[in-house]
């Protein structure tokens, strides 16, 4: 019995033996790859070759040496995943030589394959573009999904145009969307009180740390999103010194100066293309992203720079070079006091409804662009001969300028918009006067007392910031800047008007010196804005003012330690004042009453 079984598990071994894969194959000689090197002889190791299956072709057992190589190139063979079966199956005669393999008797060519490395990365994209790549990888039918949908809740359609135009040329789009785009796809109005608790700084478009949006920080948003609407600032300053170099080369008071009146037209041209093309970009704005455009609208400083497209075309309308032509149409002036009338009557109800934007809570010095648009409207109206309608507007204007000016100048505790320090945007105080003397000049038929009067504040205002320039310093330019450059304009050209009335040394230095300082400033403005856009490249930095969110942000209550001897409305005192500007805390805080000192001794006894 015990032979038996010993006879029955030696065939089962012998049945199950696995026989070696490779025998007698030599490795071509490569350094360092499954050999020995030395310098006087060289031993190549013995590697497995597939045993009873291969066979030489003319039928001679391979009696060579070994330690010299049989074959010049190596072979790449790929193993099956089951190499028992395959080999006990299938028993091919395999030839291993340069020339040819044998396989059932038919000769094949031997196929020589060569490897090259793969590029990766940015060197795959370079390789395929200089053309050294034959086979670019194919690119993924699905790949429009993996692409950034998180800018579609500020599209004007929330990517539905996209969708459409895709089915129109055949190409089917998915219909889902990711959760947090369904969410923000449609936006609230925000209250004004978000945008003040949110953003920060004199023109509200810093985030403040405790904040989130609801766009990408490390992210360049895309163009057209970057595109503020105070871009128009730069059309409301080169126009203006078309008015300018206009009034100097037309006027009595300034022909010692010998201006050509082809500076004004120079001028007039290049205000019209920037204000075509910036007019184009933002109209491309409204059709693909309306959505930001209302958040801008909603913003309680950038909702003044709504004005500035039709006071630019008001400022176009009269520096217009003689040139060009002579006279203007009186149905030119109600085209484009129209929207004004518009906005302002949008505007000025919400002054005066008493709700969330009413003055005293969302008075700034950029709501003089709101007023400034009156007196425009004015001056041009009077100089085509139009007596009522300037009339109006002009009464319209100075009312809501008097209620600004005092707004402004008492510096309520209720407003936040106003900046602690001096500001570019302070400059707009000058605005108003400076061109309501023209205007109420051109209506009057002179420059009498009561332009005079405009004039003279004007005057005083300018000189009151201009001998603080130093304050000046230290902000960070934008594009708003070139909307603070047309009242410095707005007082030279006052100033020759008033030169023509009285002319003297006095009045003539000071027109001299007034357009020196507006052509300078706005030369400076301009080599800023080149460095900015060219060189920099940060002159669109991403819009935060119009990504804010909703919500407000979890506030962390904070546990104080009390004092011994303190209570509850010392504390409470302390706390009101130093977050206030007063500097005195010392005399927030009440002397400690007798109650406070009975309190004071008891909790002595009680302590051990």
């Amino acid at each position: 019995m015990e032979n038996r079984k010993g006879n029955h598990l030696a065939k089962e071994e012998a049945h199950d033996v696995i026989p070696s894969l490779i025998k007698s194959i030599s490795a071509h000689e490569v350094a360092g790859f499954d050999f020995d090197h030395d310098d006087s002889s060289r031993q190549l190791k013995t590697i497995l070759a597939f045993p009873q299956a291969i066979e030489l072709a003319d039928g001679k057992e391979n009696d060579n040496d070994l330690s010299e190589p049989q074959r010049k190139h190596s072979l790449s063979i790929s193993m099956p995943p089951s190499p028992v079966e395959a080999h006990l199956q299938n028993k091919n005669r395999v030839f291993f030589a340069d020339g040819a393999y044998e396989n059932d008797g038919v000769k094949t060519k031997q196929a020589i394959f060569y490897s090259q490395p793969m590029p990766k990365g940015s060197a795959l994209n370079q390789a395929i573009t200089n053309g050294n790549f034959d086979n670019p990888p194919v690119m993924n039918p699905r790949i429009h999904k993996l692409q950034d949908k998180r800018f579609d809740s500020f599209k004007t359609w929330s990517g539905k145009l996209e969708r459409q135009l895709s089915n129109l040329r055949g190409k089917h789009c998915e219909n889902e969307q990711e959760p947090h785009i369904q969410r923000h796809a449609e936006f609230e109005r925000l209250p004004v009180e978000r945008y003040f608790d949110a953003l920060e700084g004199p023109e509200l478009d810093t985030l403040r740390a405790s904040e989130e949006i609801l766009l990408p920080e490390d992210k360049k948003w895309p163009f057209l999103l970057r595109f503020p609407i105070t871009s128009f600032g730069i059309c409301l300053g080169v126009s203006s010194q078309a008015i300018m170099w206009k009034t100097l080369a037309s006027s009595a008071s300034t022909k010692f100066l010998h201006m050509s009146p082809d500076i004004n037209l120079v001028l007039w041209i290049i205000s019209v293309a920037v204000f075509l093309i910036v007019a184009l970009i933002y109209a491309l704005k409204i059709i693909f992203y309306f959505e930001a455009v209302r958040r801008e609208y909603y913003h309680p400083i950038r909702v003044s720079f709504f004005f500035a497209p039709w006071i630019t075309l008001l400022f176009l309308a009269i520096g217009v070079p003689k040139a060009v032509s002579q006279t203007l149409h009186a149905s030119l002036w109600y085209i484009l006091m129209t929207p004004l009338f518009c906005l302002e009557l949008k505007i000025y109800g919400q002054w005066m409804s008493g709700g969330q934007r009413r003055l005293s809570k969302v008075a700034n010095p950029s709501n003089h662009l709101s007023v400034v648009g009156n007196f425009v409207g004015a001056l041009l109206g009077a100089s085509m001969g139009l007596k009522e309608g300037p009339i109006f507007f002009f009464a319209v204007g100075l009312a809501h300028y008097l209620v600004l000016f005092v707004t402004l100048y008492q510096r309520l505790p209720t407003n936040a918009t106003l900046p602690k320090e001096l500001h570019p945007v302070f400059f707009l105080f000058v605005a108003a006067p400076s061109i309501a003397s023209m205007a109420w000049a051109r209506i009057q038929g002179s420059f009498d007392y009561g332009s005079r009067i405009a004039y003279f504040i004007a005057l005083f205002l300018y000189f009151s910031l201009a001998v603080r320039v130093n304050f000046f310093r230290g902000f960070r330019f934008s594009l708003a800047w070139w909307a603070y450059t047309f009242p410095m304009t707005g007082a030279a050209i006052a100033t020759i008007r008033y030169t023509d009335v009285v002319t003297n040394v006095v009045t003539k230095t000071l027109t001299v010196i007034l357009s020196i300082a507006a052509t300078l400033t706005v030369s400076a403005l301009l080599v800023t804005t080149i460095v900015h856009a060219f060189i920099l490249r940060d002159l669109f930095p991403n819009d935060i003012a119009i990504a804010i969110s909703d919500r407000k942000p979890k506030s962390t209550r904070k546990w104080y330690h009390m004092r011994t001897g303190s209570s509850d409305n010392n504390i409470e005192k302390y706390l009101k004042y130093s977050s206030s500007d007063g500097k005195d805390i010392e005399a927030s805080i009440s002397p400690p009453s007798s109650k406070d000192g009975e309190m004071q001794q008891t909790n002595k006894d009680q302590e051990p």
